[in-house]
């Protein structure tokens, strides 16, 4: 490194400028310490003179405010002092002031008590008095008890007994009299309304009544085809009645075969299979079966419609298709000679009109109504009334328990417990009981008024017996020495109950009492 020659000429001037740097401070540190020290002291100085008069000045005010504590301390003790001397003046004004108060109530009760006292001793004499006066009204009771007994000749006990036996008669006598007034009264309101009510229900709901049987007649063109029909050696008839479950009757009944079953669906297939048969000319076994295959499928058809039928008519939505189905089973049931689903369709006509009128639920009554017969479709197939029936698959396909109920009470297997079960069972029977409805059977019609005979006959007092108006009417004679006239109306509604209880019978039975008194003498 080389060194320049003016650097060189600078040197001596940079040290000498070093020197007297180092020079200068070292003279002038020591000043600095001795001045700083001299300012700080005159500040500490300052500082405790300015604390002493503060402190000074505080000492003071505190000794003033104190003093004026205790003025203010002393002048609110006077106030408190004065406050509580006049509250003690006021205590002791109330307390003579209710000190004065129950003294006069004092005198009071003791005025009172005189006063109790004197009265206790004028009622304690007037009950002493009451006594007496009581023991000779008894006194002079049992004189004039015996007087009456000696005048009478009767005992008070017999006496009793023959005023009790007289109430009782006079009772007897208003309790009929009353019955009998009620009874009229309620009847003539209740016939109107009932009147105009199915009056109404069954101008509204006109239907044609035609008597069906349970044999089905089919018609042969000529008697030859008898031969054709039974087949060598009988194979054909009975392969048809093999296949269909039925009896064909081929008597000497010209160009006719009657198809007999009491299964109403098997007779329509066998006749509609025979129909075909006869028409298409080809009888034999082989032809046979496939004729009563089509007859089913046909009858299964047919079933179906007439289900969809009777809903529409009625116009009963949300049924079950099984139910669909069975309701059209009931085309093909009769009772009593009368069509099942004819039945069944008018009486959900007539429930809803009634139950419009009565203001009941109309759908309702008219779903109950086409399915209270619902069992007449399957009775001949299962074990059991055609209303237990019913109610089973009722509740199978999950009807209501109105109607469930209603279904069940409208034969009065159980009490009706709503209208509508009442109203199904009227359209029932209004149903049933048309003129030209029903028919019924000789034996059960002759059986049913001698059962009315011998009920109405099994009471006492009854001498005689006689059902009239085709078993509408019963004309009973009683004993006029053991059955009194007010007797007779209470006699005449026990037997219309016992014929209620006992009895199934279409419509209503009029309960006739008679009595007769005959007095006979001879002048001589």
């Amino acid at each position: 490194m080389e060194v320049c020659p003016d650097d060189m000429d600078m040197l001596p001037l940079i040290l000498v400028g070093v020197v007297a740097f180092v020079a200068a401070f070292l003279i002038g540190f020591p000043s600095g310490i001795v001045y700083r020290k001299r300012v700080a002291e005159k500040e500490i100085s300052s500082a405790e003179e300015e604390a002493t008069r503060i402190l000074n000045e505080a000492i003071k005010s505190a000794e003033n405010k104190k003093r004026e504590a205790m003025v203010e301390a002393r002048e609110e003790i006077l106030t408190e002092r004065n406050e509580y001397e006049r509250e003690v003046k006021e205590r002791r004004a109330d307390l003579q002031k209710q000190e004065r108060r129950l003294q006069q109530k004092e005198e009071n009760l003791d005025h009172k008590i005189d006063v109790m006292e004197k009265k206790e001793e004028s009622y304690a004499q007037k009950l002493a008095q009451l006594e007496e006066t009581r023991l000779k009204a008894d006194a002079l009771l049992d004189e004039q008890l015996a007087v009456l007994e000696r005048l009478s000749g009767f005992t008070s006990e017999e006496a009793k007994e023959y005023l009790i036996s007289k109430l009782q008669t006079e009772v007897t006598h208003e309790a009929a009299m009353k019955i009998k007034e009620v009874e009229t009264q309620l009847k003539e309101d209740a016939d109107t309304r009932a009147r105009e009510i199915i009056s109404l229900a069954i101008q509204r709901c006109a239907a044609d009544h035609v008597a069906e049987v349970t044999v089905s007649v089919v018609p042969l063109p000529n008697d030859e085809m008898k031969g054709r029909i039974i087949g060598r050696e009988g194979r054909n008839i009975r392969t048809l009645e093999t296949l269909t479950g039925v009896d064909l009757i081929i008597d000497d009944t010209p160009e006719a075969i009657t198809v007999s079953c009491f299964d109403p669906v098997r007779r329509e297939i066998a006749r509609l299979a025979l129909e075909k048969l006869i028409l298409d000319g080809r009888i034999h076994p082989a032809r046979i079966e496939e004729m009563v295959e089509s007859a089913k499928r046909e009858v299964e058809a047919i079933i179906k419609s007439e289900g969809e039928r009777a809903i529409f008519e009625t116009n009963i939505l949300g049924l079950h298709p099984e139910l669909i189905k069975l309701l059209g089973r009931q085309r093909y049931r009769t009772s009593y000679g009368q069509n099942v689903l004819n039945h069944s369709i008018e009486v959900s006509h007539l429930a809803g009109l009634m139950a419009a009128e009565l203001g009941a639920d109309v759908a309702q009554a008219k779903r109950a109504g086409l399915l209270h017969d619902l069992g007449k479709a399957v009775d001949h197939e299962i074990e059991g009334s055609h209303v237990t029936i019913g109610v089973e698959l009722a509740r199978k396909y999950k009807e209501s328990k109105d109607v469930i109920h209603a279904i069940h009470a409208h034969h009065n297997d159980v009490e009706p417990q709503t209208v509508v079960a009442c109203i199904v069972q009227a359209a029932d029977a209004i149903s049933a009981a048309r003129p030209g409805a029903r028919r019924e059977n000789l034996e059960n019609y002759i059986k049913r008024l001698e059962k009315l005979e011998e009920v109405t006959s099994s009471f006492q007092g009854v001498e005689k017996s006689f059902a009239i108006q085709a078993g509408r009417e019963v004309r009973i004679i009683v004993k006029p020495e053991l059955v009194s006239e007010d007797e007779m109306v209470l006699l005449a509604r026990e037997i219309a109950k016992r014929i209620e209880d006992e009895m199934e019978y279409p419509g209503q039975i009029k309960v006739h009492l008679l009595r007769e008194v005959k007095a006979i003498e001879y002048a001589r």
